[in-house]
């Protein structure tokens, strides 16, 4: 079985850093930053749970939200990772947007 900790922690640790950024922060892109690593981590697990089954966009819940959707997006995704390459590249999405976001 795949020990998807790293992701789950990954996303844990950019959802905290998001709840302690100043709204001014948010504002100027890292609520949005989140919410597009969360629509994307969101597609890949639709992805890997139905390949075949209609792909659903996670809708925009507001700024505050943002570090919530991340959570959710990147567990559920951690749930059906199935190879070590499908989690690193799920890390590095994770990595790469936390550094867009400055948080």
């Amino acid at each position: 079985m795949l020990d998807t900790t790293p992701l789950t922690q990954a996303v844990d640790h950019f959802a905290d850093r998001l709840r302690a950024a100043p709204q001014s922060r948010l504002q100027r892109g890292a609520a949005a930053e989140a919410l597009g690593l969360a629509r994307e981590l969101a597609l890949r697990a639709q992805r890997l749970e139905d390949p075949q089954g209609p792909l659903r966009e996670m809708p925009d819940a507001g700024m505050f939200a943002a570090a919530d959707q991340i959570m959710v997006a990147g567990h559920d995704l951690a749930v059906v990772l199935g190879s070590e390459e499908e989690l690193a590249e799920a890390l590095r999405l994770v990595e790469e947007a936390q550094k867009r976001a400055g948080v």
